[in-house]
């Protein structure tokens, strides 16, 4: 049988469905129905469909098609020799109550064994040089218990490491001296480090951060010159081809390191993250930081934020622990076979505890609007809000806050120009829209080239900020970076930061961009601005969510302005981007398996769907 044509599926679902219909011409309705929805779900984040979002509804209100029962759709589809369990050889698997494209069932499959056998390897460690290490190397800190401190111990006691962490709570000031650490093990001097991020952007400011970081080390020469500074992107180091799914750096020709460090975790996918952990030696350390409440990755998976469910210090751990480092440990029965692998580090060290935006992001992850708009209604000295906002008067605002910019981009001083545009940053939601970045950078830019008197079609100027869109190996431009474009004695030329100051090139040369005056909130993950102004669509959107929230009010570093009306910021708030996926239920103890199998099963079918893959 065929799909009725009425049916809203791109191109991708059709060519899909239409492929296993050559394989089995007379598959029901629904089972064709089941497919098509999993590639629709895979490309909207979800890693599966959970048959309870669908079952006896209307997948398409506009469209009078409705799907079987819960027990009949799962009948029908075990009964298709389209689908089969883990270990067949068929398009799509089913799982309990979740139906997976096949490769992806394989993905998270492959990823939780392959996370659980180095989670429960423990590496000889000498304890007592440890505890001096440690000792020395974060007597900086004084907080009880110091959980900076307690990540770099069982980072170097475990094969496995995972370190969340919000902004300003130290996380590359912990992986140094880990780091560190961990070279001061007897052996360490043979150690292979490497240093890796899913971009370019976020791998070089890694790189940097810890270069800058080694001079303060209470280390002897010998262990600066071998902590690394040099990293990455993830694709690079796994040597990808092209548009291939298959990379060079595989289980069967594992990367040759002992230790590896991947910075901004949150935002690796799935496919990604199990390709990654496969090519890893068994014996290597992984040791993975993020973020567990931001945006999670554009692609399938929210990967980072499974594995951060569960964690808890058992009694032993924790007495095992407080042995090593002194710190008193509070013990938290894990409900994850990871248990002790993952370390929450809480104390920021950017927001005072009487910062407007600290307190703000807190509310906003614990899911508390009314709370929220009581914040910003007290006038805190960091925080402020447009309630009534209007397309004209956010140009104005926009106007205002680059004015500092535009006056140090007629100089011809590079050093001085990106000091002035990272003082400022207008972030949204979305790319479309008078509210989004594409109605805002055309706004922006026929106003700067009437003050500038620059001819409306010409699309260069003094001023004008891009974001590099690929990546570009040969001119070392990547994904994401920043360029501004700035008047020289050879004409205008556009700067980049770099390793070893600022790098121009002619506008001719650069790699597909787009202009950067407001970016989303997507692409300023890992970023810091001294103000932020976040700016929230009028009408209603799925990409409003609590973590695109929380990531946009937390690129401020002294002040966020926020012009969103009274009902996008509480739905905002009450949004919670959930991803369907089966990592965390993978790496379940068995007693919180099955009350998390319960959650999934009385969770409410027509939750919001994360973040739209299309709109980034």
């Amino acid at each position: 049988m065929t799909l009725r044509s009425e049916l809203p599926l791109g191109p991708l679902e059709r060519a899909f469905v239409a492929s296993l219909q050559r394989l089995e011409p007379d598959t029901p309705e629904p089972v064709l129905l089941a497919a098509a929805l999993c590639c629709e779900a895979l490309s909207s984040g979800d890693v599966c469909l959970p048959l309870q979002r669908f079952a006896s509804k209307r997948p398409w209100p506009e469209v009078d098609v409705s799907l079987p029962s819960l027990a009949q759709w799962r009948a029908q589809l075990e009964a298709s020799p389209l689908i089969g369990g883990p270990d067949d050889y068929a398009p799509l698997t089913l799982v309990g109550d979740r139906l997976y494209l096949a490769r992806y069932q394989a993905y998270e499959q492959q990823l939780a064994q392959q996370l659980l056998t180095r989670a429960v390897d423990a590496p000889d460690v000498d304890k007592a040089r440890l505890g001096d290490s440690l000792a020395r190397l974060f007597a900086f800190n004084q907080q009880s218990p110091d959980w900076q401190r307690l990540a770099a111990a069982q980072a170097v006691r475990r094969r496995l490491a995972v370190i969340s962490g919000g902004p300003g709570t130290g996380k590359t000031t912990t992986v140094v001296r880990l780091l560190a650490a961990l070279l001061e093990q007897p052996g360490g001097e043979r150690l292979a480090i490497g240093l890796a991020a899913p971009t370019g952007k976020a791998a070089a400011r890694m790189a940097e951060a810890i270069r800058n970081a080694k001079a303060d080390l209470p280390v002897s020469d010998a262990v600066k010159e071998a902590l690394p500074d040099e990293a990455r992107t993830l694709h690079r180091l796994l040597g990808s081809r092209g548009d291939s799914p298959k990379v060079r750096h595989d289980a069967a020709n594992p990367l040759a390191l002992d230790v590896l460090v991947v910075d901004e975790a949150s935002m690796v996918d799935l496919a990604l993250m199990a390709k990654l952990v496969a090519a890893l030696p068994p014996k290597a350390r992984l040791i993975l930081l993020g973020d567990k409440d931001q945006l999670a990755a554009v692609e399938a998976g929210a990967v980072f934020a499974e594995l951060c469910e569960g964690r808890g210090f058992d009694s032993q751990a924790a007495t095992d622990l407080q042995r090593i480092t002194g710190q008193n440990v509070p013990v938290e029965t894990p409900r994850s076979r990871l248990g002790d692998a993952v370390v929450l580090l809480t104390h920021s060290h950017r927001f005072a505890g009487d910062s407007g935006i600290g307190e703000l992001a807190r509310r906003i992850n614990g899911g508390d609007a009314k709370g929220t708009v009581a914040l910003l209604q007290e006038g805190r000295a960091d925080l402020a809000w447009n309630a009534t906002p209007t397309s004209a008067a956010l140009i104005e605002r926009l106007e205002q806050g680059y004015s500092t910019y535009l006056q140090a981009a007629r100089q011809t001083d590079p050093s001085a120009a990106f000091e002035a545009f990272n003082g400022f940053r207008a972030l949204t939601a979305q790319r479309e829209g008078a509210f989004g970045v594409t109605g805002i950078n055309e706004a922006l830019e026929a106003r700067f080239k009437r003050r500038l008197g620059v001819p409306a079609r010409e699309r260069w100027y003094p001023g004008r900020a891009v974001m590099v869109r690929q990546n570009d190996y040969a001119l070392g431009l990547f994904n994401g970076d920043i360029g501004l474009c700035l008047k020289t004695e050879q004409g205008l030329r556009v700067f980049f930061e770099g390793d070893e100051g600022y790098r121009g090139f002619a506008p001719a040369r650069l790699p597909s961009h787009d202009s950067a005056f407001a970016m989303t909130v997507h692409k300023s993950q890992g970023s810091e601005f001294t103000e932020v102004l976040l700016a929230l669509p009028e009408q209603p959107s799925p990409l409003l969510t609590r973590s695109l929230f929380y990531t946009g009010i937390t690129r401020a570093k002294r002040k966020v302005e926020i012009w969103a009306l009274p009902a996008r910021l509480a739905e905002a708030v009450n949004t919670r981007a959930e991803r369907a996926a089966g990592l965390a239920e993978r790496l379940a103890l068995p007693s919180a398996q099955t009350r998390a199998t319960e959650e999934v099963r009385a969770a409410k079918p027509d939750e919001p769907k994360s973040d739209q893959l299309s709109l980034f």
